[in-house]
C-alpha cells in the first residue's frame, strides 16, 4: 500500500494555480521541497519561460497519440491539447515521496476517479474564480445573469492580462487560445464538487498580489494560507466544499 499522498491542485486556466505553487516554494520550502512534481506530456508549444521536462514533456501531437497504445499511459484531450499521464512513473514517485500535481481539472478529476489511481491517498483542491456564495447570489433569477457568459468574461480578462505580460502584442493564435480556455472555464467549475476542497481566489495568475510585495496580499494570501493549512491536515475557514448541484452540468 502506497502511503505517500498525491497532492492535486486544479482549476481553470489562469485561476492562480501556478503562483500558488511558486508562493508555497518560496515561503514554505519545508512543505513543498520534499514533493516531487507530476509532469505530464503535452502537445502544445511551451509558453515563455516554460521548460521541457519541468513544466511538461512537450511532444508532437502524433507522438502523444502513440502513447494511447500503451496501458501505462492515459491520454486525454484538454481544451484542444493532447495530454498524457504516465501511471507507472506516478506510482514509482509515490514510492519515494509525496507527489504534487498542479494543472487543469480534466487531469485533476481523472486523478480522483480513474481505477488506476484509486489506491492512492490524495489531497485534492480546486481553485475557483468565484466563491460558493457568489455563485448562489449571482445565479438567482432576479439578477438575469447568464453564469457561463459571466465566468467566461472573468477568465477572458485574466487570460488577456497574463498573456500580455508574457508576450506583449498578441497574435490571432494567442487570442483564439485565450477564448478557448475562457469558454471552457464554466464547464470546468462543474467538476469542482469531485474535489475535497474548493479555494475561492479572485487573484488569478495575472494579479500582482502574488509577488509585487514581500508577501502575498489579498486573496493571494488567503489562498496560500488556506492551502498550507490543508497540507498540514488542519481546517481552513477559507476552503469550501461544493455539492454536485451548485453547478449542475457535470455529474
Amino acid at each position: 500500500m502506497i502511503k505517500n499522498r498525491l497532492i492535486i491542485v486544479a482549476g481553470p486556466s489562469c485561476v492562480g494555480k501556478s503562483p500558488l505553487d511558486r508562493a508555497l516554494k518560496r515561503f514554505y520550502p519545508g512543505l513543498r521541497d520534499p514533493m516531487q512534481p507530476l509532469v505530464l506530456y503535452n502537445s502544445r508549444e511551451p509558453r515563455p519561460g516554460e521548460q521541457d521536462g519541468i513544466d511538461y514533456h512537450f511532444r508532437k501531437r502524433e507522438s502523444i497519440r502513440e502513447l494511447e497504445k500503451d496501458d501505462r499511459y492515459i491520454v486525454m484531450d484538454v481544451r484542444g491539447d493532447l495530454q498524457a499521464l504516465d501511471l507507472q512513473t506516478l506510482n514509482d514517485q509515490l514510492g519515494r515521496s509525496e507527489v504534487f500535481f498542479e494543472g487543469n481539472p480534466f487531469i485533476g478529476k481523472l486523478l480522483l476517479t480513474h481505477p488506476g489511481v484509486k489506491h492512492i491517498d490524495k489531497l485534492s483542491v480546486f481553485m475557483s474564480p468565484l466563491s460558493k456564495e457568489e455563485i448562489i447570489y449571482l445565479s438567482t433569477p432576479d439578477k438575469s445573469i447568464k453564469m457561463p457568459s459571466l465566468v467566461t468574461d472573468i477568465m477572458r480578462r485574466k487570460l488577456l492580462r497574463r498573456t500580455r505580460k508574457q508576450k506583449g502584442i498578441l497574435s490571432l493564435k494567442d487570442l483564439e487560445d485565450i477564448e478557448r480556455r475562457a469558454s471552457s472555464a464554466y464547464y470546468e467549475l462543474g467538476m469542482a464538487w469531485h474535489f475535497q476542497y474548493v479555494i475561492p481566489n479572485h487573484d488569478g495568475e495575472d494579479s500582482e498580489n502574488w509577488d509585487a510585495f514581500y508577501y502575498p496580499v489579498g486573496d493571494a494570501r488567503k489562498s496560500l494560507d488556506a492551502f498550507v493549512r490543508l497540507l498540514q491536515n488542519q481546517s481552513s475557514s477559507v476552503a469550501e466544499q461544493w455539492d454536485d448541484i451548485l453547478i449542475q452540468h457535470d455529474k
